[in-house]
């Protein structure tokens, strides 16, 4: 388990959505788009266990999700805290209810796979520990496959069969082509698109390859939008390749914004080796250790929710704050921890109005 050094951090200040970098336009898209299908007894499901897929035809709430992390003052892992713990202060009355679950035992998963020569051995080599990672996850989990170069194909759509799985990850190598990152990432989130929508399930993709992107055309920042609004968390593992620099070996360089797809969408970012192991691959071929980190990192969150009421439509831009008890604190997105956060919400009066 990767645990952050403890680290004084002052309340923030800044609305989440702001420190993400998003503009007030992208950050109306995102409240309106976060819309949750719920019955109206919202408040005794936000305090089950395992809440059920929903199939309710009314909407008559706005739930906004955030996966969060987080760790007591010995940097450790907080897994007992409930929602009475909360402590939630909201002066405009935006909000109607909180929701607050812990761990998390339900996953869509997605790999994209960097399908380049340079990576087809070590990836497809990781089958087994593949499998593993989504073994320990409930029956209720699924898992899709894309592999990409040029372009991302879709080679296993969610499911469960472990064959399927491990055929996805054997593929002949593509060498001599051009690679498409960006583009592969954003048909992994879409890809969801396909699934019911369940509060509880986390939907994660894990990203394999070696950083180089010359053709895509999708931007990194569209991308950033996109999953942060369909709730998806990026785990990117950066297979480096290596260059001479200054008399020296080191990492050549990743496309912009490929570390920071995990950055701002609540995952993690791995390197996998360095200049020193270059010459030494074997070392670095079981992503075993990886896949347990990304599981520990998923299981350790909580998801953190708050029910809008509608004096949150009128226009106005409001700002409200969660506290943990002395001794906690907590991460949401690339935020760094601090036992409250401040968030805000700015909806315009024409906002989407409750179906009757």
């Amino acid at each position: 388990m990767l645990t952050p050094a403890i680290t004084p951090t002052p309340t923030s200040r800044a609305s989440i959505l702001a420190r993400l970098g998003c503009s007030p336009r992208v950050f109306i898209s995102f409240t309106c788009l976060l819309l949750v299908v719920i019955p109206l007894r919202h408040s005794v499901l936000a305090q089950q266990a395992e809440p059920p897929q929903e199939e309710v035809v009314r909407v008559n709430t706005d739930l906004l999700l955030f996966p969060v992390r987080i760790r007591d003052k010995r940097g450790l892992v907080a897994t007992t805290l409930t929602e009475q713990d909360l402590t939630l202060k909201d002066k405009d009355h935006v909000t109607t209810g909180l929701y607050f679950y812990q761990g998390v035992d339900r996953v869509a998963l997605v790999f994209a796979l960097d399908q380049s020569g340079s990576l087809r051995e070590i990836v497809s080599q990781q089958r087994g520990a593949a499998l593993a990672l989504f073994g320990r996850f409930s029956e209720k989990s699924r898992v899709a496959v894309i592999r990409f170069s040029e372009t991302p194909s879709l080679v296993a759509p969610f499911g469960r069969d472990a064959n399927t799985l491990r055929e996805a990850f054997n593929f002949p190598a593509q060498a001599n082509r051009h690679t498409a990152i960006f583009n592969a990432a954003a048909a992994a989130v879409d890809a969801f698109d396909s699934l019911p929508l369940v509060r509880s399930e986390r939907r994660i993709v894990i990203l394999i390859s070696d950083g180089l992107d010359n053709v895509s055309t999708i931007k990194p920042t569209s991308i950033f939008e996109t999953a942060l609004k369909k709730r998806v968390s990026f785990y990117v593992i950066h297979l480096p390749l290596f260059e001479p620099r200054d008399g020296r070996l080191a990492v050549r360089s990743p496309a912009k914004g490929f570390r920071a797809l995990a950055e701002k969408t609540g995952g993690k970012y791995f390197l996998v080796g360095d200049a020193r192991s270059a010459l030494a691959p074997q070392r670095n071929q079981d992503l075993t250790p990886i896949f347990q980190a990304i599981e520990d990192d998923i299981k350790s969150q909580y998801l953190l929710g708050f029910y809008l009421g509608d004096a949150a439509n009128d226009g106005r831009k409001h700002r409200f704050s969660l506290s943990l008890p002395s001794g906690y604190e907590y991460q949401v997105g690339r935020l760094g921890y601090s036992r409250t956060q401040e968030f805000s919400v700015e909806r315009p009066r024409e906002a989407l109005k409750v179906a009757k």
